[in-house]
């Protein structure tokens, strides 16, 4: 080994993980700081809506069913999941604060991932209670049950929050020897890992490997729930209880289309095409932001049950 090499090994095996990165942001966006009003409203509103959601599910004993703990828990990673990304997007943005310590960029990684697994895998929770009521609706209350929801619900925080800490744990043994410009607005997985000077190969499947566990397996999941609801419907004599069994899919469906085609279109494109940095970042904190801001307004409206139940609570306090 020369000279070199060797201060290159030493380099590499001192220099792991530096005291800051700096996050690069947008660069000559015109009118930018509409997205940042954008930002502010969208949380105050996703904060409003979830927490009204979850007040309306908790008063309404009516409301204290299995399906309804899927939607508390949409609710509550939506609430989460926003926390853990806007506040500081916006400290960052608007007070032109882009550097982020080392630990606390980690963590910020940790916990929007996190909660992204937990809001898809929701998604596909609510994807088999719908699948059971139509398929199964004799047996819907012996087999969807509160016990069983929740301990699928807890299964999923307790798996993704290991593979989680797994990955980004995986971040630690990468020696940023290169650039330390984060080229987002917050520590995203890819964009953090890819500034490292050493052998990457292990996080690019671990990246993929989370593709698939977050994306494709639910979407293919709840694709196949839904060709079998689309037989059984079919199979429904009148239609107006074919109707009326697809209205109560009507909401979930939305709340799919909004998350799931959004984050895999930008997925997709960012792999197959180029993207112009600006655009992959707006691209990247919307998949985020709208699943979170649209998903309580949509089950308040889409919903028949809920909405009877805030009507009930109005009358009940003489608000009309």
């Amino acid at each position: 080994m020369t000279l070199e090499e060797k201060a290159v090994s030493n380099f590499n095996d001192t220099f792991v993980r530096p005291a800051k990165f700096y996050l690069s942001g947008f660069s000559n966006v015109p009118h930018i700081k509409y997205y940042y009003v954008f930002l502010c409203f969208s949380y105050i509103i996703t904060v409003l809506g979830n927490t009204f959601l979850l007040s309306i599910i908790y008063l309404v004993k009516t409301l204290h069913t299995p399906k309804y703990l899927i939607v508390v828990n949409l609710a509550f990673t939506d609430l989460c999941g926003s926390t853990a990304l806007i506040p500081k997007l916006l400290d960052t943005l608007v007070f032109d604060r882009r550097y982020m310590a080392y630990e606390a960029c980690l963590s910020q990684m940790f916990f929007i991932l996190f909660f992204v697994c937990i809001q898809s895998w929701t998604l596909v929770t609510m994807a088999y209670d719908r699948f059971i009521a139509i398929c199964f609706p004799l047996r819907y209350h012996s087999i969807v049950t509160k016990p069983v929801i929740a301990s699928m619900l807890l299964f999923l925080w307790a798996f993704f929050f290991l593979l989680l800490v797994f990955i980004v744990r995986s971040i630690d043994r990468l020696s940023f020897c290169r650039s330390l410009v984060v080229n987002s607005i917050y520590c995203d997985h890819a964009p953090v890992f890819l500034l490292a000077c050493n052998d990457i190969s292990f996080n690019y499947i671990m990246a993929y490997v989370a593709f698939v566990l977050v994306l494709c397996i639910p979407l293919i999941i709840i694709a196949l729930t839904y060709v079998c609801i689309s037989v059984a419907l079919s199979r429904i004599v009148t239609r107006e209880e074919r109707l009326k069994a697809s209205k109560t899919c009507t909401s979930h469906l939305i709340l799919v289309a909004i998350f799931f085609l959004p984050i895999m279109g930008t997925n997709i494109a960012s792999v197959t095409s180029y993207i112009h940095p600006n655009a992959r970042i707006i691209n990247s904190s919307m998949t985020h932001v709208i699943p979170a801001l649209l998903n309580p307004i949509i089950y308040s409206l889409k919903t028949e049950e809920v909405m009877i139940s805030i009507k009930k609570i109005c009358k009940r306090n003489k608000l009309f």
